[in-house]
């Protein structure tokens, strides 16, 4: 597929060239309806969606978030795709706006496919076999170090508060990362938190804020300062750690003591779609085990479909630290759920950056 860069609401996007209009006389037929899909960069790939291209060629429309917080602001100032790609965690937010539609799991071919414990989280059940999410990727958080630059480390996220690193760390801008992780070190329940404590963990974001050279959601210029060695540590997710392994750079993504952090993504179709067959057809594209194959040798990151790990060698798994049962993860990380005060966290966090 041919992209092309263009702009909407002052963000990069990318957009598949417009089908041209065939003149046959002095009639112009109208061109190919496009489902419009609006996701995290690196997730439009055409490898992802092989068999609903085969069928609608040039048929999808990718425009990009830089996290899913900036994606709930577009979507609820008018933006209106077909389709988006929000992790878990924010899906409540979502549907407490009105912006979704149910979807029905009877269109979702390889639904039964789907590991358990992503089927059933709270808040995705809408009732008559519907939902409001359908899982398809899930990963980790951690902290990605170059292990030659920093020896030995204690497994910790403390690391990322260590003032002899200090300029050379960079932190993900995003809500339910960073602060979560203030609040761990601060000995808080990420996701209820009293105003007293968040007190605390703002305490704890402004003690890192000093140190850290960026907060940033680019993991490809995080992943390039970790290359050349401008960075010596930053939190990033899995894609990152297995992207600078494959390239031979020295690195390791950290266990911490206090947990990595897990996370789930999955499809949404919003109130309004206009392209709602497409959508399925998109979205069981999406759940064939070959795209979550590839999803897992590509990124290291989890696919929802126990057929896609099927598909990936036992040895290989392990390269991607990457257990073939979720639930298995779960066990030892601190799974990212919604957060009762995410619109409070997200003001303090804020003005943490600005330094407030």
């Amino acid at each position: 597929m041919t992209f092309h860069l263009t702009t909407i609401s002052g963000h990069k996007v990318r957009a598949g060239l417009a089908a041209l209009a065939l003149a046959l006389s002095s009639t112009v037929a109208p061109a190919a309806e496009k489902l419009q899909y609006f996701t995290w960069s690196g997730y439009e790939l055409p490898d992802f969606n092989k068999s609903f291209l085969a069928a609608h060629p040039d048929g999808v429309e990718a425009s990009i978030f830089g996290d899913d917080d900036d994606a709930f602001t577009k979507v609820k100032a008018g933006f209106r795709p077909d389709i988006a790609h929000p992790c878990y965690d924010k899906v409540a937010r979502w549907n407490k706006e009105g912006l979704l539609q149910p979807i029905d799991t009877k269109r979702i071919k390889n639904w039964d496919s789907i590991f358990p414990v992503f089927k059933n989280l709270p808040d995705l059940q809408a009732g008559d076999g519907k939902v409001w999410m359908v899982p398809w990727d899930w990963g980790n958080t951690s902290i990605l170090y170059r292990t030659d630059l920093v020896k030995n480390p204690e497994a910790s996220w403390n690391l990322l508060w260590d003032k002899q690193y200090a300029g050379r760390m960079a932190t993900i801008d995003a809500v339910h990362d960073t602060p979560i992780v203030a609040a761990l070190l601060a000995g808080v329940n990420p996701f209820d938190m009293t105003p007293e404590q968040m007190d605390k963990v703002a305490a704890k974001l402004r003690e890192q804020r000093p140190l850290l050279s960026s907060y940033t959601t680019d993991m490809t210029s995080v992943e390039q300062a970790l290359a050349s060695g401008q960075l010596v540590a930053a939190m990033t997710w899995n894609a990152s750690a297995t992207s600078l392994k494959k390239q031979g750079v020295p690195v390791e993504f950290m266990k911490p003591k206090e947990g990595m952090l897990t996370w789930a993504c999955g499809f949404v179709m919003l109130k309004d779609a206009k392209n709602v067959d497409l959508a399925y057809d998109f979205i069981n594209s999406r759940l064939d085990a070959d795209s979550g194959k590839f999803l897992i040798q590509s990124y290291g990151y989890g696919s929802s479909l126990s057929t896609a790990f099927a598909g990936v060698a036992k040895d290989e798994l392990e390269k991607l630290q990457l257990p073939s049962d979720p639930e298995v993860m779960l066990k030892s990380t601190i799974f990212t759920g919604p957060m009762k005060q995410n619109d409070d966290v997200a003001k303090m966090f804020e003005k943490v950056k600005a330094g407030g």
